[in-house]
């Protein structure tokens, strides 16, 4: 079952600790969305996915309680904490291309060639329902005064989901992305969708890849900015997460918080500020260079 996740207060910020989620991360609520809606006989066939580690996990975790089997395809950036992890909860790990489009070319091939379904990590309704709109309504019940929501951004499913509950309700989303692997953030700079995107290295990998249609659309159209951060500036919001919020954060998780102290993206000029921590899934010697690089 998945958890209602905590918020802790920092001034007029609230953390958001999806670290704290089942599996370690937010993309829990997506994978249980998406299989618990998925017939019965679709289900039979088996489940493919693509993912940099989190995705994967939970599809795993969710195709425990509702029975199917499982095949995810993770690029040679994923962890080892978190291929093992996805391993653990039984579901099938196949290591394939140097980044997540190449996962995921390899994922659809899969599905396509023994009838699996494929489920996206985000260019799927019920992923980003389940992902943001759950989380959404959690923030607005946990924060009364919320003005603006801040997120990590790869493919854009979570933050597609944040965007269609929240703007409704008049309250700001804004994204964070690594300054070296921004898709997102050049899809909006060009004005269309980059389907197909090769960026640089980052110790952020969950942000890694190309977006989709759907996920441009909402936050071109909803999203009031993103930000750019540094790698630098990544293992600093890790360690400031270990030190000021007592949390252990992968580097993806800690995205929109080092956009925030960095300044690359405003909090809310009156009322609250949320800021999503995506996940907790770090390699250890990973997140101990992380503490010891920002003593």
């Amino acid at each position: 079952m998945l958890r209602q996740t905590p918020v802790v207060a920092r001034g007029a910020l609230y953390f958001k600790l999806e670290n704290l989620q089942v599996t370690g991360s937010f993309k829990a609520r997506g994978a249980w969305r998406k299989l618990r809606a998925m017939p019965a006989e679709v289900r039979a066939r088996g489940v493919v996915a693509a993912s940099a580690g989190n995705h994967g996990q939970g599809l795993a975790y969710a195709a425990r309680h509702v029975g199917a089997a499982v095949t995810v395809y993770v690029p040679e950036t994923t962890p080892a904490v978190k291929r093992d992890a996805i391993a653990r909860l039984g579901a099938r790990v196949v290591v394939e291309g140097a980044g997540y489009d190449a996962a995921e070319a390899a994922a659809r091939a899969a599905a396509r060639a023994t009838g699996a379904a494929f489920v996206s990590p985000f260019d799927d309704d019920d992923v980003i329902e389940g992902n943001g709109g759950g989380l959404a309504d959690e923030l607005v019940a946990q924060i009364p005064d919320l003005a603006r929501v801040i997120a990590p951004v790869g493919g854009g499913g979570l933050i597609a989901g944040l965007v269609r509950r929240l703007r409704p309700r008049g309250i700001d989303v804004a994204g964070a992305q690594p300054r070296a692997n921004c898709a997102m953030y050049e899809s909006l700079r060009q004005g269309r969708a980059l389907t197909h995107y090769r960026g640089a290295p980052t110790i952020a990998e969950g942000c890694e890849g190309a977006v989709c249609e759907r996920t441009f659309a909402a936050v071109r159209d909803g999203v009031a900015e993103i930000g750019l951060v540094s790698e630098e500036a990544i293992r600093a919001a890790v360690a400031w997460c270990y030190r000021r919020l007592g949390q252990i954060v992968e580097p993806t998780g800690a995205v929109a918080v080092a956009a925030v102290r960095s300044g690359a993206v405003a909090a809310a000029p009156a009322g609250a500020t949320a800021i999503v921590v995506t996940g907790g899934n770090v390699d250890p010697d990973l997140f101990e260079a992380c503490i010891a690089a920002s003593v």
